[in-house]
C-alpha cells in the first residue's frame, strides 16, 4: 500500500493517536500547575462561568442591553453568564478591572463611546492595547429634549434664541467626556453658539432638573424623557438617528431639521482583554450578531431606544478609530478640559 504524501488528510487512527498525544500534554500541565496556552484554552471554551463587566450603574442603558444579549447567549453556550457592575470615574474603573484581567475568554467588557473618549481627556491606568474590540451590539441615537418652559418649537428656533440669549442656554449630560456631553458640545461648534455644560451622575437628576426648568436641554436616549414629551412636560426637537425613529415618525432628524451630516448617538460594545484566543472573540462576535437579529430582542431594543447591530471585530475596531478621532477634534475644538 502506497504511504500518504504530506498532501494527504491523516487517516483516523493517526488522528485519534494526535488528539491522544494532545489531550495527554494537556493533563499533564493542567497536573503541574503550568498554563496550556491560548490554542489550547480556546478548544474547551467555555468550561467555566463566564463574567461580563458593565462599568456603570444597574438600569442604564449599557446594563440594560448587556442583559437582553447575555440571558440569550448563555443557553447558546451553555454556561452561565454573570453580569457585574463596576460603576465609576466615568466608567474607567470596570474598563481598568477588565484590562488586567487574564485573557482567557472568561472575562468581557460591555461599554459605550466613554471608553474611548476617556484616552482623550484622563490619565489611566490601561491603554488602547490592553483591550481588544469583539462585537458592536447596538447603535444608540439620541433626542434632543428641550425645558418645557423654553421658548422654542425646532432646532432653528433654539439656534436663533441661543444667538440672542447667549450663554443663557445649558445642556445637561451625565458626566464629563460622556457621549451626551461631547454630543451637546459638538451642537455649540456647529451652530456657532454658547451653552454651558452641567454633568450629573446619572439620569434622573437630569430629567428632575429638566423637568423643573433648571437646565435648558439634554441629548438623551428615547426611553425615559420620550413619556414626558406625550405629557407636554418636555419637548423632543430632534433625533440624531440618519432616519426618523421607529415609534416617533413625527420628530425630524437633526439633517432634516437644518443641520446637514449631524448623524451622532451613543453606542453599546464588547470588549475582551488583549490576548484573548482569537477563535473565542469570533465566536463571541457571531453568537451575539446572530442574537440581535432576533424578533424579540429587537422589539425589546427598540422598545429601551436601541437599534440592533452585529458585526465582525474589525468592523466594530474600524468604528471605535474612527469615533475616537471625530471625539478627539470636539474636545479639542471646544476646549474641554477635566479635573
Amino acid at each position: 500500500m502506497a504511504k500518504a504524501s504530506k498532501s494527504q488528510p491523516l487517516r483516523p487512527a493517526a488522528t485519534d493517536r494526535r488528539q491522544a498525544l494532545r489531550n495527554l500534554l494537556v493533563a499533564a500541565l493542567a497536573a503541574s500547575g503550568l498554563a496550556a496556552g491560548p490554542a489550547l484554552a480556546a478548544d474547551n471554551w467555555p468550561s467555566k462561568p463566564i463574567k461580563i463587566i458593565v462599568p456603570y450603574t444597574p438600569g442604564g442603558s449599557t446594563d440594560i442591553v448587556t442583559r437582553i444579549v447575555m440571558e440569550k447567549l448563555g443557553p447558546r453556550l451553555n454556561q452561565t453568564i454573570v453580569v457585574e457592575n463596576r460603576p465609576g470615574a466615568n466608567s474607567s474603573l470596570g474598563s481598568a478591572i477588565a484590562a488586567k484581567a487574564e485573557p482567557d475568554g472568561y472575562t468581557f467588557l460591555s461599554m459605550l463611546p466613554a471608553y474611548i473618549i476617556n484616552f482623550h481627556l484622563y490619565k489611566l491606568g490601561y491603554t488602547p492595547a490592553d483591550l481588544t474590540p469583539v462585537v458592536q451590539m447596538a447603535d444608540l441615537p439620541l433626542f434632543l429634549f428641550v425645558a418645557n418652559e423654553l421658548p422654542v418649537k425646532n432646532v432653528a428656533e433654539l439656534v436663533a434664541y441661543a444667538r440672542k440669549n447667549p450663554d443663557k442656554l445649558t445642556y445637561a449630560s451625565s458626566g464629563n467626556g460622556s457621549s451626551a456631553h461631547l454630543t451637546g458640545a459638538d451642537f455649540a461648534l456647529q451652530n456657532k453658539i454658547t451653552m454651558t455644560h452641567v454633568a450629573y451622575k446619572g439620569s434622573a437628576p437630569i430629567l428632575t432638573d429638566l423637568l423643573g426648568n433648571r437646565v435648558s436641554m439634554v441629548f438623551d436616549p428615547v426611553l425615559v424623557p420620550m413619556q414626558y414629551v406625550k405629557q407636554n412636560r418636555l419637548k423632543a426637537l430632534a433625533f440624531t438617528g440618519k432616519e426618523r425613529w421607529p415609534t416617533e415618525p413625527d420628530i425630524p432628524t437633526m439633517e432634516e431639521a437644518g443641520m446637514p451630516g449631524f448623524v451622532t448617538g451613543s453606542w453599546a460594545g464588547l470588549m475582551a482583554p488583549a490576548n484573548t484566543p482569537k477563535p473565542i472573540i469570533e465566536r463571541m462576535a457571531r453568537e451575539i450578531s446572530e442574537i440581535v437579529k432576533e424578533p424579540d430582542v429587537r422589539q425589546k431594543f427598540v422598545d429601551a431606544g436601541f437599534l440592533p447591530v452585529g458585526g465582525t471585530p474589525a468592523q466594530f475596531a474600524e468604528l471605535m478609530k474612527k469615533d475616537s478621532a471625530r471625539y478627539a477634534e470636539i474636545i479639542k475644538q471646544a476646549n474641554i478640559t477635566v479635573n
